[in-house]
């Protein structure tokens, strides 16, 4: 149950933030309103760390948020954005749910903007790990 705390922790965080931003989540009904900025957000894993013997290890990953503004509207808001979602989840923050805490890693890259159909996207990454003692 490590993976589903770890999401938990981060998806909280996410979603606690002020101004509130619509969210696609992973696996979830969502519909896009025209001409409003909403965030999709994905948990991306990698192979755990065995860094001793015994029943602990570590979960490593990302959480992916993908910023969807308007097109035309310029950059400036998504990058606002960005700068929020790093400020929140800024190196050595952690978060914790369900007796796992998830420590974010590194500071949150933000990718260039890219054209998705009627969007212009900023992605988003913050890296975590999460030591998992079982």
């Amino acid at each position: 149950m490590s993976i589903v705390h770890v999401r938990a922790a981060l998806e909280s965080a996410l979603a606690a933030m002020t101004p509130a931003m619509a969210s696609a989540w992973e696996n979830t009904p969502y519909a896009p309103v025209s001409g409003t900025p909403y965030q999709r957000v994905y948990l991306l894993t990698a192979e755990p760390e065995n860094i001793e013997w015994g029943p602990s290890h570590t979960e490593r990953g990302y959480l992916q948020v993908s910023l969807a503004y308007p097109l035309d509207a310029g950059p400036s808001a998504a990058a606002t954005r960005a700068e929020l979602i790093r400020a929140t989840f800024y190196r050595g923050r952690s978060f914790t749910s369900g007796g796992v805490t998830v420590v974010v890693e590194r500071t949150p890259e933000i990718a260039s903007g890219r054209i998705e159909d009627d969007r212009y996207v900023v992605p988003v990454k913050v890296r975590f790990y999460a030591i998992i003692r079982s």
